[in-house]
């Protein structure tokens, strides 16, 4: 399915986990497309991270005087990773000329012991589009949530990226957070730093000020984010893309006192803004 408006087009795949194929302004990849055929969620432009993101140490917590072990979902990787959501085929609920709102409803098992409702929409304005994430607790008593987005960007050695946080987590062999480093540890990007590097960066940033900017050879990026405080970043060595991930919750935070709770019936938001500047 594509939405195309305003200079922009979307391609959803909504079968895959709920996934954005592509995102385009003017002929400009934004998000990196999907590779043709795909049905990994990993191989597509962005995708939804709900009820939790990044992940959960070995599967397991106590909450509430319970324990809780959920399955594994990333092939032999030992903790649980990015929730429900990106496995789920969501529904495509409502379009128009600018705007789809696609939903998929939890029920709760063993993959997630909390009933939910999620709702992604996605608005296109003639110079921005905003991707919205809701989450619904459903259940009859108090649940965590989290909830991210994983918008992967193209990246060469023009792509530089700005982001203030407070500080970074260095993480273990399976990348769990293990303690707080400063900020520029990995790169300066309070100050702007080109993207492009040989080593792996897959770590949390936390008191995140929620904005963002990603210079390309072609123009900018402006990300704005409402309900987020940290973001992940993601960068492998010797690709053309990278993540920033706007997340509600550090990686494991149900095991580390930082998981946010929701009361029943209540909804939970997070909402990205992509800007485009020339």
């Amino acid at each position: 399915m594509t939405l195309a408006a305003h200079g922009w087009e979307v391609e959803l795949l909504p079968a895959i986990g709920g996934a954005i194929g592509a995102l385009r302004h003017q002929g400009h990849d934004i998000l990196r497309p999907a590779a043709p055929g795909t049905s990994d969620p990993l191989e597509t432009a962005c995708f939804p991270l709900v009820p939790y993101s990044n992940r959960i140490a070995d599967g397991r917590f106590d909450i509430g005087g319970r324990s809780v072990q959920l399955p594994p979902n990333f092939g032999d990787h030992p903790h649980s990773l990015h929730g429900v959501g990106w496995q789920t085929e969501w529904t495509v609920e409502r379009v128009d000329m600018a705007t789809v709102t696609l939903h998929h409803t939890h029920g709760g098992d063993l993959r997630w012991p909390w009933s939910y409702r999620a709702e992604q929409r996605i608005a296109l304005a003639p110079d921005r589009a905003t991707i919205a994430l809701m989450v619904t607790n459903f259940a009859d008593q108090a649940a965590p949530v989290g909830l991210g987005l994983h918008p992967y960007f193209p990246r060469d050695a023009a792509t530089r990226l700005t982001a203030r946080s407070e500080r970074l987590w260095l993480a273990d062999s399976t990348m769990l957070p293990t303690e707080p480093a400063p900020a520029d540890r990995l790169g300066d990007w309070s100050e702007g730093a080109r993207v492009e590097g040989d080593a792996l960066i897959d770590n949390a940033y936390e008191g995140w000020d929620g904005t963002a900017l990603i210079e390309q050879a072609w123009g900018k990026v402006r990300i704005e984010v409402c309900g987020a405080s940290a973001f992940h970043l993601y960068r492998p060595p010797g690709v053309d893309f990278f993540c920033f991930e706007p997340v509600r919750h550090l990686p494991d935070a149900i095991n580390r006192g930082g998981m946010p709770v929701a009361a029943p019936g209540e909804t939970v938001v997070l909402e990205m803004t992509l800007t485009v500047e020339r």
